[in-house]
């Protein structure tokens, strides 16, 4: 399978396929496919369908296997930002924030994360499950914003405001760190909570997280109190 990331904020995933390769995609992610695209509709086991409800995706995902020849299929991003690729291995799953999953190759299995940290669940910005891809295969991630990589050593740390951290590998740890001073949680407009992600282990950052966006965006809607 080939694939090519076009479009700059709206990006989209154009994959390649040869006779008898699939994909695996939530429902509504295709953009456009040749004819011999053929779908199948797969929930993948009661146990499968469930953790991936509970990890922000739909029970069923759609299979789209090229037939006869060649195919082509392209999936687009639902939000303003960027698309990226990572090869999963049996040995390097990794963590990912809830929704992120847009498609991947056969192989490529999708699950339900807890955090390990209590507290880092409810308060590290993205709720006590995250999704795990684990299997063997390439995936395709829906970020934020723009992404930034960072590689950390063991023990090594960073600070992200909650919301920012959209994928890490399995090997790296999370927790929180409340933001000290009374007037700093009062005027400094940045919440109660950091997140500290430790190493070792690659992490992705994105620069707009759709909480935020949403946040932005509420600021300019009108809100309408009149009666009839």
């Amino acid at each position: 399978m080939k694939y090519e990331i076009q479009g700059d904020n709206l990006p989209v995933v154009i994959c390649d396929l040869e006779a008898g390769e699939s994909m695996i995609t939530e429902g509504g992610s295709m953009a456009w496919m040749s004819p011999n695209m053929k779908m199948e509709t797969s929930g993948g086991g009661f146990g499968k369908a469930l953790g991936r409800l509970f990890s922000g995706e739909s029970l069923f995902q759609n299979v789209y296997t090229a037939q006869g020849g060649p195919g082509v299929i392209a999936f687009a991003s639902k939000f303003p930002g960027a698309i990226k690729a990572v090869e999963i291995t049996p040995d390097k799953p990794i963590v990912v924030q809830k929704s992120s999953f847009l498609a991947a190759t056969r192989g490529v299995d999708v699950s339900i994360f807890f955090q390990k940290k209590m507290r880092a669940g409810f308060f590290g910005g993205e709720g006590f499950i995250m999704q795990r891809i684990s299997g063997r295969g390439l995936v395709f991630l829906e970020i934020d914003g723009s992404a930034v990589d960072y590689e950390l050593t063991a023990g090594q740390q960073i600070v992200v405001a909650s919301g920012n951290l959209a994928m890490m590998d399995e090997t790296c740890s999370m927790d929180v760190q409340a933001i000290a001073g009374i007037k700093n949680v009062l005027f400094g407009g940045e919440g109660l909570f950091n997140t500290v992600i430790e190493g070792p282990g690659c992490i992705t950052l994105q620069t707009m997280p759709l909480s935020s966006f949403a946040e932005l965006i509420a600021r300019y809607i009108p809100t309408d109190n009149s009666s009839n």
